[in-house]
């Protein structure tokens, strides 16, 4: 019923069909259809809604200050399925008019750390779509490792830190979970260099370390890159690194024999760097 690629004015649809005309989650008051509407706003807060393949969307939950929760339309988009209600996705082109993307399925969700409206660090949802008509390539307890074995209703309602632990939050599921998601879907599910494709070794890591990152350059996809075991351990000690052309870079603090000794040949090369990618690796190069 909507058509991708086209331009709608906001107002109509509301007119039509109901739902809050000003939030970014609106269940339709008379059809069950659940609308989402995705702008620049997030970016300033450090987190964007996006493709992160051609398949999977990735689009930041509702709630502007305060820890998110599944409640009102976090919890409409997470029990859309069950409900039998549709989701139909729209990006702002300008004030008032939005471009129709496609229309969703859930898929997963998980837990950021962002700051919220008033620059105070916070919880965020991030949900997971799958383009409807598009099968996903793997399952999503298979990015799930912690909670692999539990209910969805289980894994959804874990219990947010409190002030005091939320100090530990670089190192927990709680602050990294969405972020690690994310990369596996960027990277579509293979290791950058090798293209090795079980995600149960594969580890997602910052380019740019989370101590040296800004908020913004710790929640960008493109400040991710996907590895096998053996080369995420000597990219994150800048051993190596890679060219903008991919090709990798080895440091002479490991010599040429030992490289070769844990499979390293030196002619490894990443085929698909993304602009973004780029000017994350140079300063991770200037390290190495």
């Amino acid at each position: 019923m909507f058509i991708p690629g086209q331009i709608y004015q906001r107002s109509q649809i509301h007119d039509k069909y109901g739902g809050n005309r000003q939030s970014g989650i609106c269940p339709s008051a008379q059809e069950p259809y659940i609308f989402i509407f995705s702008g620049s706003q997030g970016k300033q807060h450090g987190y964007k809604d996006q493709w992160v393949n051609d398949k999977i969307y990735s689009y930041t939950g509702e709630g502007q200050v305060g820890d998110m929760q599944f409640t009102k339309g976090n919890l409409a988009l997470l029990n859309h399925r069950d409900q039998n209600k549709r989701v139909f996705l729209f990006e702002y082109v300008q004030k008032g008019y939005v471009r129709f993307e496609s229309e969703l399925e859930f898929y997963d969700a998980d837990y950021f750390e962002t700051p919220d409206r008033n620059g105070d660090m916070r919880i965020g949802i991030k949900f997971f779509f799958n383009r409807v008509g598009a099968k996903p390539l793997i399952r999503p307890e298979q990015l799930d490792l912690e909670f692999a074995a539990d209910s969805l209703r289980d894994k959804y309602d874990i219990i947010l830190p409190n002030e005091t632990e939320r100090k530990g939050l670089v190192t927990s599921r709680v602050g990294q979970g969405a972020y690690r998601k994310g990369i596996i879907h960027y990277w579509n599910y293979k290791c950058a260099v090798t293209q090795f494709n079980d995600p149960r070794i594969l580890i997602a890591s910052h380019i740019v370390p989370w101590k040296d990152a800004s908020d913004k350059e710790r929640l960008d996809v493109e400040n991710g890159i996907l590895l096998s075991p053996t080369y995420d351990a000597l990219f994150d000690r800048h051993l190596i690194s890679f060219e903008n052309s991919g090709k990798i870079i080895l440091s002479d603090q490991i010599s040429w024999e030992d490289f070769k000794k844990i499979g390293v040949s030196g002619n490894e090369k990443i085929w698909q760097l993304s602009e973004g990618n780029k000017e994350y690796l140079d300063k991770h190069r200037s390290k190495v």
